[in-house]
């Protein structure tokens, strides 16, 4: 059985541990309240830029001229670009993407598809690099600041790959960030890019186009993997700091459960240590007398 010092040593022990949780947990919402303000700032650019680029792209006959619209005959070689958090303890963040990633590589082998990775985050390179996963590069640091510059440079690879046919299609695999208790991991397809498609019956806009309709889609097709990728960056960056508040919360929580209990055992160990040493001093009074 534990000791009164044992048991207290534990007490002050939850005590330290609630308190640096707590801590963690202040931080993460004051991180998550930045992120995501710079996320719905953000995010309205993007959705029309991703509108207007299917729009754009829906008027093209022939879109053998734009390497980005044109698919593949057939798809033999997929490159994955898998975003996760650089830090851990944000509960099942960086396990759902990591699922996530697992179960779509393996989908694609058994089409009989080649799967190579790129990971955006820490966590996703440590996991890869001890799997017999094809990696081609990984990232790190990418959501401590979200800046145009790493978009761009990651773009601008996943479609020199494309473009050079190394890949087929290009995948992107993010937390797509829902509420502040829900974070949901999204795969979306980069290239080829999917013209938006006009249902039966509805009128489409007519565009008058200065420069030219080719000159357009020339210079925004590149530009539009970039913003996808810093869209997906900001929407998980946002996701593991709502996921670690709520982790924290929960842990904080339970180191309060902890000490109560803790406490409570405390007392009953106090408590017959106390009555014991009565009933000794009773008993010894007792045969005194006699």
């Amino acid at each position: 059985m534990a000791t009164l010092r044992d048991i207290k040593r534990k007490i002050d022990a939850v005590k330290k541990t609630s308190q640096i949780t707590k801590a963690m947990n202040m931080v993460a919402a004051s991180k998550l309240r930045g992120a995501q303000q710079n996320m719905e700032k953000f995010h309205p650019y993007a959705l029309k830029f991703r509108e207007f680029i299917g729009r754009l792209a829906a008027g093209v006959e022939d879109t053998s001229a734009y390497t980005l619209l044109t698919p593949k005959e057939e798809v033999k070689r997929v490159e994955l670009l898998l975003v996760t958090a650089d830090r851990g303890l944000c509960g099942s963040f960086n396990t759902n993407l990591l699922v996530a990633a697992e179960r779509f590589i393996r989908a694609k082998k058994a089409e009989g598809v080649e799967v190579t990775l790129v990971n955006a985050g820490r966590k996703a390179r440590d996991y890869f690099k001890r799997r017999p996963v094809n990696v081609r590069d990984s990232y790190t640091g990418l959501l401590n600041k979200v800046a145009y510059e790493d978009g761009r440079r990651i773009g601008g690879s996943l479609i020199e790959r494309f473009e050079s046919g190394e890949a087929d299609e290009v995948y992107i695999l993010y937390s797509h960030f829902i509420n502040i208790v829900k974070q949901q991991p999204s795969v979306v397809r980069l290239l080829p890019i999917a013209p938006e498609s006009q249902e039966s019956g509805q009128k489409g806009f007519e565009y008058l186009f200065e420069p030219s309709h080719e000159a357009l889609l020339t210079d925004l097709l590149p530009n539009y993997i970039y913003v996808q990728v810093l869209e997906s960056l900001y929407q998980t960056c946002v996701g593991e700091q709502a996921a670690r508040m709520a982790a924290m919360e929960n842990a904080t929580n339970n180191c309060k459960d902890l000490g109560r209990t803790l406490t409570l055992t405390y007392n009953k160990a106090r408590q017959a240590g106390i009555t014991k040493e009565l009933m000794d001093i009773v008993g010894g009074a007792e045969a005194l007398k006699k």
